[in-house]
């Protein structure tokens, strides 16, 4: 066990280059199973997770190498299983990725229950809905077993909510399907539009990218190709949060723009300005983060929802922004119960935060926050500490890192680059 060992009160200046999306990587990484021909990915993050899914695939019989700093080469050519491995499957959510690509290609998939961060139920009803409505035989007890052994037929059918890992499972299992089948409450995040994009290089016909109503134009064959993975909107945010609240001005590179806009209209709410100058976010430094009140001085809320609206991932970094921003705000997590249960930490730092159920939570400030001891229940909460770290006075210890470098490359390395007094030790336990 790891942890970080952070003093605070140190501007975070510089320029970054974001890592590709893990969000991303993960749905492509299970999409190469489509063909048996080679496929090249570029920007490909070197994160905990990613290589849970290398292993996923080595697993199953497919051959992955990495050829350089963010570059893959995935040959699924002798792919002779359909059986995921359990102990790899609990560590990762999105292990189930695998079973649209398995399900298409072989007619078969059997799955166990994945894993993931524990903030709030997560189903997998649309998924396994999607797979009925494509053919698919459903046989659920502790595992989940897929059957098509004649194959799948295209659809037209309705998700039952806009699930961003279904709608990827359902756009890589209609990819090897031949016919048109329509795809309704589909997800549109950047990170699907992504795996759209590839789907499509590799021979895959979509309409509707962007959208929630998406037509894929299966041909039954699909060919190797060459992706760049797109950067990570989520880290971008993460480090726009960053910069804020330790009052540096920071340059992150080559960025999506239009993946941000939802982004920065929030954070202006939350008092942090940022520029954009052509494909670069530029946040200016010494900015005093001031909350803006709504119309008539309502007060204001920030909350999560499908895309456009502010990624769910991002709710968690904005209440930590939120903490050292002058005015009060309310924090709306719609879409996962546990989400904010990792305040407890933020107030032992002396944040000002109130629960009022498990979906909202009141921030005030700015609040002096001070170092403590914390543990990281999840990705984002972790990188939500980390964030109150390097504003807090004094030294802090975050334990449990291992779930912050499932979703952030180098984090301590890149977190130095731009001044912050960030180290990595043992965990050692302390005896009794």
């Amino acid at each position: 066990m790891e942890k970080f060992v952070i003093e605070g009160g140190v501007p975070l200046s510089g320029t970054i280059v974001p890592a590709g999306n893990k969000n991303g990587a993960l749905p492509i990484l299970a999409a190469c199973l489509l063909t048996a021909d080679a496929v090249i990915l570029s920007n490909v993050p070197r994160i905990s997770d990613v290589e849970t899914m290398i292993q996923l695939l080595q697993s199953l019989g497919a051959t992955v190498t990495w050829r350089g700093p963010g570059e893959v080469a995935v040959d699924a050519s002798g792919v002779d299983e359909y059986t995921v491995d359990r102990d790899l499957s609990e560590r990762i959510r999105a292990s189930f990725l695998l079973a649209g690509p398995l399900l298409a290609r072989f007619g078969r998939a059997h799955m166990p229950p994945p894993g993931g961060d524990v903030i709030g139920r997560r189903r997998l009803d649309p998924h396994l809905d999607a797979f009925k409505a494509l053919g698919a035989t459903v046989d659920q007890d502790r595992d989940i077993v897929l059957e098509a052994p004649l194959g799948l037929r295209a659809a037209d059918f309705l998700m039952d909510e806009p699930s961003v890992m279904a709608t990827e499972n359902a756009l890589m299992a209609a990819a090897l399907t031949r016919g048109s089948t329509v795809i309704h409450n589909a997800a549109s995040e950047p990170h699907v539009q992504d795996l759209a994009r590839m789907l499509v290089a590799m021979g895959a016909e979509i309409d509707g990218i962007g959208s929630n109503v998406m037509t894929v134009r299966g041909s039954g064959v699909l060919h190797g190709c060459s992706h760049t993975i797109a950067p990570d909107h989520i880290e971008i945010g993460s480090f726009m949060a960053l910069a804020g609240v330790t009052g540096g001005q920071l340059v992150i590179k080559d960025t999506v723009p239009d993946d941000l806009r939802m982004i920065r209209l929030v954070f202006e709410r939350l008092g942090l300005h940022s520029e954009l100058h052509g494909f670069d976010v530029v946040v200016p430094g010494g900015q005093k983060l001031v909350i803006r009140d709504d119309a008539g001085g309502h007060q204001p809320k920030v909350e999560d929802g499908p895309w456009p609206a502010f990624p769910a991932d991002l709710t968690s970094i904005a209440l930590a922004l939120a903490t050292q921003s002058e005015g009060s705000v309310i924090i709306h997590e719609k879409m996962f119960e546990n989400r904010l249960f990792f305040t407890d930490k933020l107030q032992l730092m002396g944040a000002a935060i109130t629960i009022c159920d498990p979906h909202r939570a009141i921030v005030l400030g700015p609040r002096r926050l001070r170092g403590e001891r914390v543990e990281s229940p999840d990705i984002r909460a972790g990188m939500a500490m980390l964030i109150a770290a390097l504003c807090a006075d004094g030294v802090t210890e975050i334990g449990n890192i291992r779930q912050i470098d499932r979703g952030y490359e180098r984090i301590d390395e890149r977190l130095r680059d731009l001044g912050a007094r960030i180290e990595r030790l043992d965990d050692v336990p302390v005896p009794v």
